[in-house]
């Protein structure tokens, strides 16, 4: 992949993170580990977790490096229309952290796929809980999720890749290559999101989720998809 100048590196728990720790750290600027994948590479720059990953599982920070939690993270997914839309998996909520701190011209996704065995490991240290397959009614099409943050980027000018060669939720491309989406499809999406009004400031959705329509989310992931298909 092409160097650029602020390219961001994201990586997630699955099996294959572990193909990140010989990577060229010269290609990118920023290295986004989230939850315990900070144990894949010590160069990382950032790790993000939730509210309730457990301290013990968090890393000491050396040099320029931090930590990103909830009370980091929240703030900049609310201005990308908060968990409802932007958020539900760590992948997502890294991806809009990212994109609204970082401000990228690439993010690269490893280990983010959302697929889960039913032998075998299903994360890079072993088996742990598949947290996307949840019951949760903002969760019914990671590819929708995955549609809107690829075409959100693109408004901003960031390319969003899968450098897995697995299969996966995520529709990114699997090369980098520019993504220039349908105006009218984009409007149409957020306009729908815009109506539903389903913000929740806190970024605890799941208080209150029983507010939310389950049909109408459905329809809204279906206007992402058909968003992302009309993009060229």
């Amino acid at each position: 992949m092409a160097h650029s100048k602020t390219s961001v590196l994201i990586i997630g728990s699955g099996p294959n993170a572990v193909l990140a720790r010989d990577w060229d750290r010269g290609a990118y600027t920023h290295i986004v580990a989230i939850n315990n994948a900070w144990r894949v590479r010590p160069d990382w720059d950032i790790s993000i977790f939730p509210e309730d990953f457990p301290p013990e599982q968090q890393p000491e920070c050396l040099g320029q490096q931090r930590r990103v939690s909830a009370a980091d993270y929240v703030p900049v997914q609310n201005r990308y229309g908060g968990f409802v839309y932007a958020g539900g998996t760590m992948a997502f909520t890294a991806g809009y952290w990212a994109l609204g701190a970082l401000k990228p011209d690439v993010m690269a996704f490893i280990g983010c796929d959302m697929v889960y065995p039913a032998n075998g490991n299903t994360h890079f240290y072993g088996t742990g809980a598949a947290d996307p397959l949840r019951e949760d009614v903002t969760l019914q099409s990671l590819e929708a999720k995955s549609a809107r943050l690829a075409l959100l980027a693109a408004e901003a000018e960031c390319v969003c890749v899968n450098l897995s060669g697995d299969p996966s939720r995520l529709v990114f491309p699997r090369i980098e290559k520019a993504l220039v989406p349908d105006k009218a499809s984009l409007t149409a999406a957020l306009a729908r999101e815009a109506e539903l009004g389903y913000m929740v400031p806190s970024g605890r959705y799941w208080e209150v989720q029983q507010s939310f329509d389950a049909a109408a989310l459905r329809d809204l992931d279906a206007l992402w998809l058909a968003a992302y298909a009309a993009a060229t």
